[in-house]
C-alpha cells in the first residue's frame, strides 16, 4: 500500500452494520509512501497513526474529488 498526503484511506466495515471509515491522509512518514500514516477521520474528527490494515484500501485525491462530483 502507498499513500501521498491528501489521498484518503477508507477502512470497510468488516462487521454487518459498522460503518466505512474514511479519513485523509495528513502526513506520511516514509518517502516512498508506504505506512504509517497521520489520517485526519471524518467520523471523530480525529487524527491518528495508522497501519492500515486487510480492510483498508487507499484513495487517490482525485478519485475522492470525482466521487464527491459525482454524488452532488
Amino acid at each position: 500500500m502507498k499513500a501521498d498526503v491528501g489521498d484518503w484511506i477508507v477502512v470497510e466495515g468488516a462487521v454487518l452494520g459498522v460503518p466505512t471509515r474514511r479519513g485523509q491522509v495528513v502526513e506520511v512518514r516514509h518517502p516512498d509512501g508506504t505506512p504509517p500514516y497521520v489520517v485526519h477521520w471524518l467520523d471523530t474528527g480525529t487524527t491518528t497513526l495508522v497501519f492500515p490494515g486487510p480492510d483498508a484500501h487507499v484513495v487517490t485525491a482525485a478519485e475522492e474529488a470525482r466521487r464527491i462530483a459525482a454524488a452532488s
